[in-house]
């Protein structure tokens, strides 16, 4: 029989609103995988599109964490970052990367700081570079295009994209960051296809993974598309076939969502198709 997998998510959590922890514990857990959390603030919503919410910062508690995990000898075949809000937590988060994870453990991380051409507004310019270096110390990454850029100190450009841009993104962004993998998201090449370039940096290959660009502005599809990607890898897909899972279930969470004319500030309407995204790992 099969070991139980277990991947350890480090996020934020929101009480209200479906993203970070609420989106990665229960999308990973449905491809068969233990999902164990290291909350990094709580939130009583998440900050889009809400306001007045309340927040508690956990940084202190990431170290004690940490430190009784390794008492207890926890294996870990995947880590999978996300949102960060401080220098403080990137650095502690690369703590418990060499702290918690051994040759087999997939590290991912999702340098979650920007869109659409702008930093969060919490941050200022010299977090990108610091980000940077913890995405120096994984696997594999999931920037989006603005990320992607502000990593490699370049301006931002709008698309559609060409090949050759994004083709020589990725070659850069390897070039500065030394992974395995990148996963490049809000790649699309005309207004009806949006997805992500598979970069497979051992293999030197660069693949296509595009969906049905679907109009509108929805909280927390990275979210979901970083948990689904992840869940899959850790099942042992390769990069490629996990980005392709995780591009049709995000397409499939969005367009329900858009049906169903959910508020967009609490995020999408994931839940109605764990089952699918179980069935396509072979659950």
């Amino acid at each position: 029989m099969e070991r139980q997998k277990r991947v350890l998510a480090i996020h934020d959590i929101s009480g209200v609103g479906k993203c970070s922890l609420t989106v990665a514990l229960p999308i990973v857990s449905a491809a068969g995988v233990e999902c164990s959390v290291l909350p990094t603030a709580v939130l009583s919503t998440h900050t889009g599109g809400f306001t007045g919410f309340t927040y508690r910062d956990l940084t202190e508690d990431i170290s004690p964490i940490i430190t009784h995990w390794q008492s207890l000898h926890l294996k870990f075949d995947g880590i999978y970052t996300g949102f960060l809000g401080s220098f403080e937590q990137i650095q502690l988060v690369g703590d418990a990367f060499s702290a918690l994870a051994d040759k087999d453990t997939l590290l991912v991380v999702d340098p979650v700081m920007a869109d659409g051409g702008k930093l969060y507004t919490i941050f200022d310019d010299t977090f990108p570079p610091a980000m940077k270096g913890l995405c120096s110390k994984a696997d594999v990454i999931l920037p989006n295009m603005t990320e992607a850029a502000f990593m490699l100190g370049e301006e931002y450009q709008e698309g559609p994209y060409t090949h050759d841009y994004v083709e020589g993104l990725l070659h850069r962004l390897v070039k500065e960051i030394p992974v395995q993998g990148i996963v490049l998201t809000g790649v699309y090449f005309d207004e009806k296809e949006l997805g992500a370039a598979v970069y497979d940096v051992g293999k030197g290959n660069i693949h296509y993974v595009l969906g049905r660009n679907i109009p509108g502005s929805y909280h927390g599809t990275g979210d979901v598309f970083g948990s689904a990607f992840v869940g899959a890898a850790v099942s042992g897909k390769d990069m490629v076939s996990a980005a392709r899972i995780a591009v049709d279930y995000t397409v499939e969470c969005i367009a329900w969502t858009k049906e169903a004319g959910t508020d967009i500030r609490y995020g999408v309407n994931f839940e109605r198709y764990l089952g699918d995204y179980s069935r396509k790992l072979g659950l």
